[in-house]
């Protein structure tokens, strides 16, 4: 009996081995299934568009007044009894800003008139003795030298009169400029006139803002000051105050020898409503027009070490990145457009576009 199951000891042992070879190769045959699993990202495919973007030229500048004029002392030596006006209040043209004593100059008015009643008599006597003279010319009784006196006469107290005449108003004028008047409407900008003091002939009083019109002084370079013109539209920001519309007045016709830069004066006729004041630093764009460009949704954008990316489809449905171009019109757009960017030069009809992925939102 140990013999027998010796014997077949080995053949159990060959059979097992046979059987597991042939498992193996079985399953060696069927293909390997990976296991299911969800997709890192889903996207979307999009095709890029073509949009009016806006051209816009950013600057910045200062807040100043359109024209400031200056009020000044006309008559000196006298006495300013009376301001009427301060810092920041509104003025009409006219409008009586100041007052000097007058007494003295009263008492001038007075003496000129006085002057000229006695010039004037002493016309009139010089012209009844000339009349009389000519009368008796005739008879012999006045020699030719006499006459001619009394015509002289005559026509030097016609010239007293007028030399009275002129001290008169020369007087009124000083009576006249005892009062400071506003020379146009607008906003006092600086008052220097104090109460009791004794003022200069052409002392600075105030200073006005002429009809409460104030610009915008914008620096630029060489090279953007040659893509702007009068008449161009301007939007004007000064951040936490307020902003306003505008329009380009002129531009300077020289630079600054320093800075290289040059000035361009934009008016604005609602600056004032908006809260803007002079010296104020503000931020403004210029319109310069709008272009027609590709653009793609701003999701289709991937940042990439400091870059901008897109990925299209090439003819295997496999995405490639590509990085697009920044034209002029693309960054440099605000507002509604803001959240699209130019692609350069591929256009969806040149084949190479199949399509750009956006990431699903």
């Amino acid at each position: 009996m140990i013999k027998i199951k010796l014997m077949f000891l080995p053949l159990a042992l060959l059979g097992c081995v046979g059987l597991s070879l042939a498992l193996g190769n079985s399953r060696a045959a069927q293909p390997v299934q990976p296991p299911a699993g969800n997709p890192a990202l889903n996207v979307a495919v999009t095709q890029p568009e073509l949009r009016e973007i806006p051209l816009m030229l950013s600057a910045n500048g200062s807040i100043a007044a359109w024209q400031e004029a200056i009020i000044g002392a006309e008559i000196g030596d006298l006495r300013l009894k009376q301001v009427s006006v301060q810092v920041g209040e509104t003025v009409k043209k006219g409008q009586v800003l100041a007052e000097f004593t007058d007494e003295s100059v009263l008492a001038d008015v007075a003496q000129s008139r006085a002057s000229l009643a006695e010039a004037q008599a002493n016309l009139a006597a010089a012209k009844v003795d000339a009349e009389r003279a000519n009368r008796i010319a005739s008879a012999g009784a006045i020699s030719a030298q006499q006459i001619d006196q009394y015509r002289t006469g005559e026509k030097t107290a016609s010239a007293k009169v007028q030399v009275a005449k002129a001290q008169l108003d020369s007087q009124l004028l000083r009576l006249k400029y005892t009062k400071v008047l506003a020379s146009d409407d607008g906003v006092i900008s600086s008052r220097s006139a104090t109460l009791g003091a004794v003022a200069v002939k052409g002392q600075e009083l105030f200073r006005l803002i002429r009809q409460n019109r104030l610009e915008w002084q914008a620096e630029v370079t060489a090279a953007e000051m040659a893509q702007l013109k009068p008449g161009m539209k301007v939007n004007v920001d000064v951040p936490e105050v307020g902003r306003c519309a505008g329009v380009i007045r002129y531009i300077a016709p020289t630079l600054n020898v320093q800075s290289r830069n040059g000035l361009v004066y934009v008016d604005l006729p609602n600056a004032a409503e908006a809260g803007l004041r002079t010296g104020m630093f503000a931020h403004g764009e210029f319109n310069l027009g709008a272009s027609r460009v590709l653009t793609i949704p701003q999701a289709a954008m991937v940042l990439r070490d400091g870059f901008s990316y897109v990925y299209r489809l090439t003819g295997q449905r496999r995405p490639c990145p590509s990085q697009p171009s920044k034209n002029s019109a693309g960054p440099q757009s605000r507002g509604a457009l803001g959240n699209y960017f130019g692609i350069g030069c591929r256009r969806p009809d040149c084949g190479r576009w199949r399509g750009i992925f956006s990431r699903r939102r």
